[in-house]
């Protein structure tokens, strides 16, 4: 058993590689091996988000607090909300973050495959986050 007082773990801020706005990264689970789950608190700020990205076993969203947006690769833009859970398929290309006017936090889970959690991919341009792309 290993326990993480709370405070323990700093915050970190993202990189602007990956997201859009003022995001905050909480780690919760960083399971050792054999095991692979990791799990984070995200706090987006409103209009902040993800890029487009993928994992490869999938991803579980449980939004805590605050109101959101999701959205899958060609499907239509979804607003979330705490209590909400999401689950994205392996590979399901996707992004989600803050409305554009409240501020969301959601537990962020998903496992690795071969060491790799998340692949990486183009930026959510504003016309697409405005739902007009």
């Amino acid at each position: 058993m290993k326990i993480h007082p709370a405070g323990s773990r700093p915050s970190s801020i993202p990189s602007a590689d990956y997201f859009s706005g003022r995001v905050r990264q909480d780690p919760l689970v960083e399971a050792p091996a054999p095991a692979r789950v990791r799990a984070a608190s995200v706090t987006f700020e409103p209009g902040a988000r993800t890029a487009w990205h993928t994992h490869p076993l999938g991803q579980t969203l449980v939004v805590t607090s605050g109101v959101g947006l999701c959205q899958v690769w060609g499907g239509t833009m979804e607003t979330i909300r705490a209590g909400d859970t999401v689950w994205f398929a392996p590979g399901e290309k996707h992004w989600h973050g803050a409305s554009p006017s409240v501020a969301m936090t959601h537990i962020a889970i998903h496992e690795a495959l071969d060491g790799k959690h998340v692949d990486w991919l183009e930026h959510v341009t504003d016309t697409q986050y405005a739902g007009e792309g």
